[in-house]
């Protein structure tokens, strides 16, 4: 991916126990990303998060939730993120999915110059 000037990132917020067709629904979703050749995404983890439900999930000993909250990242052209839209609609049951413009300043693999 060159670096665009019009670049929004996709961020979905979800579930650790969320599934599609039999696997983790944020493998899906970044298996997706990947064949529709987006740029790139990550799974972010994290230990402690509340929904609309307001329920409490998190990593604490004492309160074990095998619903962690994640979040997943994407960054790329809009039109190649819009066109991925759709794809994301019928997985998604619940959560949070956003998108906002980003500036990308640096985008390149090991070894490659500007």
């Amino acid at each position: 991916m060159q670096t665009p000037t019009d670049t929004v990132l996709l961020r979905i917020f979800l579930g650790e126990s969320d599934r599609w067709e039999h696997q983790p629904l944020y493998e899906a979703i970044v298996l997706a990303a990947r064949e529709q050749h987006l740029a790139g995404a990550t799974v972010l983890r994290g230990p402690m998060g509340f929904g609309k439900a307001s329920r409490l999930h998190t990593a604490k000993i004492l309160r074990l939730s095998t619903d962690l909250p994640l979040v997943i990242e994407i960054v790329d052209r809009e039109e190649k993120i819009n066109a991925f839209l759709p794809t994301l609609d019928k997985m998604i049951g619940g959560g949070l999915v956003t998108l906002e413009k980003v500036k990308v300043l640096h985008y390149r693999g090991p070894g490659e110059n500007s």
